[in-house]
């Protein structure tokens, strides 16, 4: 039997047009933008290319679905300068690829304008006859796959049924959600899916949301018991081996009945350039580690420094670096943190 090895990654796929501006102005006002600049986005490219930057050699592909325009044009020469297997990437007449305007206030914070497009239209049947022998699937985002959103009558969600199928061919699942406050779908979106996860990695935000569990006190600090407590109620709703939390102050992950509370590693203000996609470099972060069988200590230190060093660009892969390169500031950091 051959040993699978790899990540497959599917879902959204789409063209971050990033805005910086100075401020974000009231109704009906104006305000500059300082800078504009274009890149990549949605989960499978943002993970698919932090992985290939990383220079790993693991086999990397993506699926999807994007249109027959200058943005899918894009996609398809960025996966191609990066060596990612985008033969699963179709193109439609049917409609534009999907795009957001990202607004990045000076502070880091993102505002998200987004155009769905195409990524309505991925069904089950883009995954009819797939065969390949990675061993990872990621699939993201829930709430903004239209087509794989729908209810299932067998598995709740199609989506879900995506995912036990993906997991009875012998891959190992993962999923990422979107930030979508105040959604009510939530529960009947995603509890269908945990059961047939083998990973879950999600925001603070994500998994309040999901749990009814507010994990930051009114004053905005998180609260660190209650990461613990969300992630013990997702891994008993189904999760099958990892639930990671990340937050800009740390992220809290659960295994086997243990659970570890790991702090980001510190940035100055002036350090950080944007946070589009940082939330992508943490879960590659965890892949990578998962796919290589490392600690979970040792899985979130390097998640942290994926998500640090996107955090120091505007985009969501230009921050990416070697594994090497990685591992050395992860070494630096355990004797000289910044």
């Amino acid at each position: 039997m051959t040993q699978r090895f790899g990540i497959l990654s599917a879902g959204n796929m789409l063209v971050d047009h990033v805005q910086r501006i100075d401020h974000w102005p009231q109704q009906g006002w104006l305000t500059e933008i300082e800078h504009s600049d274009k890149g990549t986005g949605g989960a499978p490219l943002n993970v698919l290319l932090t992985l290939a930057k990383m220079e790993t050699g693991l086999p990397l592909a993506a699926l999807g679905l994007v249109g027959e325009d200058s943005d899918g044009d894009y996609i398809c020469q960025m996966l191609d300068t990066y060596h990612v297997d985008r033969s699963r990437v179709r193109r439609t007449a049917k409609a534009a690829t999907s795009m957001t305007q990202v607004m990045t206030e000076k502070n880091g914070q993102r505002t998200f304008f987004h155009a769905p497009a195409a990524n309505r239209w991925l069904d089950l049947d883009a995954f009819a006859d797939l065969d390949t022998q990675h061993r990872i699937f990621h699939l993201g985002y829930l709430l903004l796959l239209d087509s794989l959103d729908k209810p299932d009558e067998e598995f709740g969600t199609r989506s879900a049924r995506l995912l036990a199928q993906m997991q009875q061919q012998g891959y190992q699942t993962s999923l990422d959600l979107v930030s979508r406050q105040g959604d009510p779908r939530y529960q009947s979106l995603v509890l269908p899916s945990l059961r047939w996860l083998d990973y879950l990695v999600i925001n603070e935000l994500e998994a309040g949301e999901f749990t009814g569990l507010a994990l930051r006190e009114v004053q905005g600090s998180l609260d660190v018991p209650l990461m613990e407590e969300a992630a013990r109620r997702l891994k008993q709703l189904g999760v099958r081996q990892r639930v990671v939390i990340h937050a800009p102050e740390g992220a809290y992950g659960l295994e086997n009945g243990s659970g570890l509370w790991l702090p980001s590693w510190p940035l100055r203000a002036e350090q950080i350039v944007g946070c589009v996609g940082a939330g992508d470099a943490f879960c590659a972060g965890v892949l990578y580690a998962s796919h290589q069988g490392w600690s979970l200590h040792d899985t979130l230190e390097l998640a942290h420094t994926s998500a640090c060093f996107n955090l120091r660009c505007a985009n969501a892969i230009d921050g990416a670096r070697p594994l090497p390169e990685m591992q050395a500031f992860i070494q630096h950091q355990r004797i000289q943190p910044i």
